[in-house]
């Protein structure tokens, strides 16, 4: 069993409007052959809690105006490190950078097929590491003039 053509629109709608919200390594994944309970994962990041409720916000907005689709579900708001959105089709994981690498979805669903994704969103891909970097750059040098 493959993912239907209803779950991929809403996976590579909600992928863009993660993209024009600037969230980090997007990417999807075909589970509808190992889950019975959706179609479709769809994992974005963003480096802070603000940007991570800007893209969740993004995204409802997008697929209920473009798809007339609104999640059944929508889980861990409050918080803003990692906010999910069931559409019954798909699901949607928004996390912040930290929970991304810790929980590490990607490593539970490799073996899945990736549902290709608008070209926005693929350039998303190393942007986590890129920031991280640059962070730390920026972290480095302001203690050095602290000193």
């Amino acid at each position: 069993m493959t993912a239907t053509d209803r779950s991929i629109e809403l996976t590579r709608a909600a992928a863009q409007a993660a993209a024009d919200k600037l969230a980090h390594d997007i990417i999807a994944y075909d589970v509808s052959d190992v889950l019975s309970i959706t179609d479709t994962f769809l994992v974005a990041s963003a480096p802070n809690d603000r940007q991570v409720r800007a893209i969740v916000d993004a995204i409802e907005e997008s697929l209920l105006k473009e798809l007339g689709a609104k999640p059944v579900r929508r889980e861990g708001e409050r918080d803003g490190r990692w906010v999910l959105l069931d559409y019954v089709d798909i699901v949607v994981h928004v996390q912040h950078s930290e929970e991304r690498v810790f929980y590490a979805l990607e490593r539970l669903w490799k073996d899945c097929p990736e549902i290709e994704l608008p070209a926005d969103a693929v350039a998303t891909r190393g942007k986590a590491a890129a920031h991280a970097q640059a962070t730390a750059a920026a972290e480095a040098e302001a203690e050095g003039e602290l000193r």
